[in-house]
């Protein structure tokens, strides 16, 4: 089965983190037959550098496409879709490591069930390198699980996800929703009637920090949790009941001390229950 892989690159990106990114996409026990790669604006030299290294090295493997500006993810991610020539895509980001065999796994779960839209997986986080694992994050496997999960958390690791890009265009495609682009087209999918899966097993090494998880919170963030709650329940995805108790723990994270934050995501959000 033909497909393609969707990465976004911008320019903070480190080029160090690229090329691993890419050579575990490139390496792969069943490798994709094209990588589309969006330029989110002006990249540095060094990125630019290498990305021209990858595309000379690989002739007609890469697809380049360049915003003329930094638009965010949702917007790169949603042109890139429309240029990947292959119904079956996996995302990638650009400074994580998919573990050898992730993409014959999923690939396997498609051509065992026709009407399977969207494939994820669990992850390992590590910090620096990949014997320094920080957590395991766990998502919901069954369709079903999938679905209840989703009313109160993202159900699916970004990083990890294989789909059909009918069924992501049917949904209206990825649309910019500050920090929540993908979270927000899996809802999207799951009123559209989209069936979903998770592998239980860890596909994908995604760079993470203790700084990182520390990070994720002040005022900015409750206001993007609201934004996207707000939706879920204009949708009719939520009720008024399960929205403001959403709002309420999100609120709550967001707010306490960054050290008691960071102790939070890895003990406790990184379950699911």
């Amino acid at each position: 089965m033909s497909f393609s892989v969707l990465m976004s690159v911008y320019y903070k990106e480190r080029p160090e983190y690229l090329r691993l990114a890419l050579d575990s996409v490139i390496n792969q026990t069943t490798p994709p037959q094209e990588i589309v790669l969006v330029k989110d604006g002006k990249l540095s030299m060094t990125l630019d550098e290498t990305i021209n290294e990858y595309n000379d090295r690989y002739p007609g493997l890469f697809t380049l496409v360049s915003l003329d500006k930094n638009m965010g993810l949702g917007i790169a991610l949603r042109e890139g879709i429309k240029v990947c020539r292959y119904d079956i895509i996996a995302r990638m980001d650009s400074d994580d490591i998919a573990r050898s065999d992730r993409f014959r796994k999923q690939l396997d779960v498609f051509n065992e069930n026709n009407n399977i839209d969207i494939v994820g997986s669990s992850i390992i986080e590590f910090e620096d390198n990949v014997n320094n694992i920080l957590a395991i994050k766990k998502v919901p496997i069954n369709d079903n699980e999938i679905k209840k999960f989703a009313k109160q958390r993202n159900p699916f690791n970004h990083m990890t996800v294989m789909y059909r890009k009918k069924a992501i265009l049917k949904a209206g495609n990825y649309e910019p929703m500050m920090l929540n682009e993908d979270y927000y087209l899996w809802v999207k999918m799951i009123l559209n009637g989209s069936k979903m899966h998770n592998i239980n097993d860890n596909l994908v090494y995604a760079r993470t920090g203790n700084d990182m998880f520390k990070r994720r919170g002040g005022l900015n963030y409750v206001k993007y949790d609201i934004v996207l709650q707000r939706k879920f329940l204009e949708m009719g995805f939520v009720n008024i009941f399960v929205f403001i108790k959403n709002v309420l723990i999100r609120s709550f994270v967001r707010m306490i001390p960054n050290s008691l934050r960071g102790y939070i995501y890895i003990n406790w959000l990184r379950k699911v229950n």
